[in-house]
């Protein structure tokens, strides 16, 4: 009889009876290979299944943050065979994701990459073009699409989630394709979001374990009960495929009728044409992919944060119109003026991460670290939720970002452990800094976000939830978006 685990109660995995003979085979070769020196602590296991049970599968960020207090920075456990290692500490997470990056950067069973020769050169073409004095470059670009932005959401307020993601999109779209026109409807925005959802949906961490642990489930058939995952990743797949060749075909024709304007990918292609560089074209094509695929929910949040923290809204507010007047929106030059507001954008990335967990990563060889043993092919999370505030992590709090003084505290954005580790980390963060700001001060200077009224007037109440995933955005609210000054009102019409 066939092993049957049920997964977050939805999920049924069916795993043959050979699979308990060849756990046993795994534990005895992990344990002559430790040559005696154990894990990191942990919970006590259970066998075959390991720690499932014991992991709140909707928030395991909280679950890995609790045993912090009880075993220390750095954690192992075990899930259906597979060692896990959760890192509560952003020096442990810098030591070995970053200072020990040829071990640290592999992945798990799932879509990204493996470490090697294809993501080196990713890399290489990553830091070329999205560098930061690059994502400075793009300035004009942001402000325009911020004011674009507003101009939506004077005309369509309900559609805010749309706006945002859009916001986001034709940034990407302009840098990477140099594609300033695009809409909701159009290819290959809707392919792109659907891509982003499926992604989120397949990549749970605790997932990741069991695939990695049993990689003969990757070759189930779809058809087959409890493979949900492979019918995920056939749509992925066709998803991204949709989603990789249009845009870039887009900047080959532009290019051959002389007109494609500067971008990621036509840089790339005229290196190439003039005999500096020899790029494979599929190569382009992925960087651009990745480059799309990695947005950000962090206005969603902020959106959040300003109908739930009114106050914090007001003295922001407060501060634009001191800084900037009425009569006009923000731009750059207003940024080392706007502390408050500054202070205001941290705390909407720190709060609620994105990312609690990053994208997990993987061991490529056996290690050593402060007298523990991790093995090859371990799973290692770095708890990102902890590590970016764990001082009152939930409480939306800006005031954490001054000093005693009143200053503000000396911070850079682009450094920070939500942006991940490593040879791993985002390479487009400066870019999506940057964008990010110029949204959260153009929103604040031109609405009052407030609480959505239903048809007898009276307030719709908004919770503090978010869904679960590698990515976590709030769930689903409404919300008003009040305009605050006729005179911003004309600037924001003059721009469209």
């Amino acid at each position: 009889m066939p092993f049957q685990l049920y997964w977050e109660s939805t999920n049924k995995l069916l795993f043959p009876n050979a699979t308990v003979g060849s756990l046993i085979q795994h534990h005895i070769q992990h344990t002559a290979k430790s040559a005696g020196l154990p894990l990191p602590p942990g919970p006590r296991s259970l066998p075959f299944i390991g720690n499932i049970g014991d992991i709140d599968v909707v928030h395991p960020w909280r679950t890995y943050s609790e045993w912090k207090d009880k075993y220390g920075p750095i954690v192992s456990c075990r899930l259906i065979g597979q060692t896990v290692v959760i890192i509560n500490s952003e020096k442990i997470a810098r030591q070995l994701l970053d200072q020990r990056s040829a071990i640290y950067s592999d992945r798990p069973a799932g879509p990204f990459l493996p470490y090697g020769d294809t993501l080196r050169l990713h890399r290489r073409l990553f830091h070329q073009a999205l560098r930061a004095d690059a994502a400075d470059s793009y300035r004009d670009l942001y402000l325009d699409k911020a004011r674009q932005l507003l101009s939506n959401l004077l005309n369509s307020p309900e559609a805010f989630e749309k706006h945002l993601f859009l916001y986001t999109a034709s940034i990407i779209m302009s840098v990477t394709y140099g594609h300033d026109k695009v809409s909701w409807d159009a290819p290959p925005i809707k392919s792109v979001a659907e891509l982003v959802e499926l992604i989120n949906v397949g990549l749970v961490p605790e997932r990741s374990a069991i695939l990695t642990a049993f990689p003969i489930l990757t070759r189930l058939p779809a058809w087959f009960p409890g493979a949900s995952f492979q019918r995920i990743a056939q749509r992925t797949r066709k998803l991204a495929l949709e989603s990789m060749n249009e845009p870039f075909e887009y900047v080959k024709r532009n290019m051959a009728a002389g007109n494609a304007p500067k971008s990621l990918v036509s840089d790339l292609l005229t290196e190439m044409d003039e005999g500096k560089e020899a790029f494979p074209e599929q190569a382009v094509k992925q960087i651009a992919l990745t480059v799309f695929v990695g947005y950000s929910s962090t206005l969603s949040s902020f959106i959040l944060a300003m109908v739930l923290h009114p106050e914090a809204q007001r003295l922001a507010q407060q501060e634009i119109d001191s800084v900037v007047g009425v009569d006009r929106l923000p731009d750059f030059y207003d940024r080392p003026s706007l502390k408050y507001v500054e202070a205001v954008f941290r705390e909407a990335i720190r709060w609620h991460v994105v990312a609690p967990l990053g994208i997990p990563h993987a061991t490529s060889s056996d290690d050593v670290f402060g007298g523990y043993f991790i093995p090859k092919g371990s799973l290692i999370l770095p708890n990102i939720w902890y590590v970016e505030g764990h001082d009152d992590p939930d409480i939306f709090k800006p005031e954490r970002h001054f000093a005693s003084d009143g200053t503000l505290l000396p911070d850079t954005i682009a450094a920070k452990p939500m942006w991940g580790f490593g040879r791993r980390g985002c390479p487009g963060r400066f870019i999506a800094e940057a964008a990010t700001w110029s949204a959260v001060v153009h929103l604040l200077a031109a609405f009052r976000i407030t609480k959505a009224k239903d048809e007898t007037g009276k307030e719709i109440e908004v919770k503090e939830e978010f869904t679960s995933g590698v990515v976590c955005r709030p769930v689903p609210f409404q919300c008003s978006f009040v305009l605050r000054s006729t005179a911003r009102e004309k600037a924001i019409r003059l721009g469209d």
